[in-house]
């Protein structure tokens, strides 16, 4: 089931996806009540983000290409995790769908995307095993962690590389029906694919990650894991457009333009 957050006149309402269009609910993401009747097409849809989360989680370094990449980049030699390694991003960053990523005017040019699966917590878990470590996960959405390369070498706590305004879409949906094994992701910028790669391809995998993680956090309805990305990216400017697939979840779309 695909569970999209739309803005109707005004509010935030939640809806089930089915072709192209959206069905209202009475609202309550992790128990949808009854459908309303109302119907809104998927192209005329003001999408907002899937939900607002309590706890906004990120996975360091988590596909071996991107290690490396970040190493050369850095002239360093590449280290791969031994460990999951999570950080913390900022929800004032987090957009929706097709909403514009703004580029600061003191931002370099290395001003780059990272296509991401997100994993939403559905359950309150603490020391929770691997192997029953998915049966806490609502869902999944697609999250573009975009990231400012300059700022991420120079700032310790990457708070503007990472964390700026804008600097998350997050979308469009959040679907609940998937295969982890079976995604592949996908990047395009302006139409032209730029990478694609097996999206479970991780070197700490979802389930390792959430199990790891209750040993020492609660985990709550609502938190969400963003799971790293693969490769290296291109430069992205004012004037382009950033899609994300993720194949069986769906397309996240958004332009990017200069601060005003």
């Amino acid at each position: 089931m695909r569970i999209a957050r739309i803005d109707v006149d005004g509010t935030p309402v939640h809806g089930i996806v089915e072709a192209d269009k959206i069905h209202l609910v009475e609202d309550d993401l992790f128990d949808l009540g009854p459908r309303t009747g109302r119907t809104v097409a998927v192209a005329d849809a003001k999408f907002l983000i899937p939900l607002e989360p309590k706890t906004f989680y990120a996975a360091g370094l988590n596909y071996a290409e991107h290690v490396i990449e970040v190493a050369k980049a850095n002239n360093r030699e590449p280290n791969i995790p031994k460990e999951a390694h999570i950080g913390y991003r900022a929800n004032n960053a987090l957009i929706a769908h097709n909403a514009a990523i703004v580029k600061p005017k003191d931002a370099s040019e290395e001003f780059q995307y990272e296509a991401e699966l997100v994993a939403i917590i559905g359950k309150q878990v603490k020391n929770i095993s691997k192997a029953d470590a998915l049966d806490c996960v609502f869902g999944y959405t697609i999250g573009n962690d975009v990231s400012e390369r300059v700022w991420q070498r120079a700032d310790r706590t990457l708070w503007r590389a990472k964390n700026t305004d804008t600097f998350a879409p997050m979308g469009p949906w959040i679907e609940t029906d998937v295969e982890l094994e079976g995604l592949e992701t996908t990047v395009r910028l302006n139409g032209r694919e730029v990478i694609r790669f097996p999206t479970n391809n991780m070197i700490f995998g979802v389930a390792h990650f959430i199990s790891e993680m209750s040993k020492y956090l609660t985990l709550y309805p609502g938190d969400m894991v963003w799971m790293g990305t693969e490769g290296h990216a291109e430069n992205m400017k004012p004037g382009d457009v950033c899609e994300i697939e993720i194949s069986g979840i769906g397309v996240l779309s958004n332009p990017v333009v200069a601060e005003a």
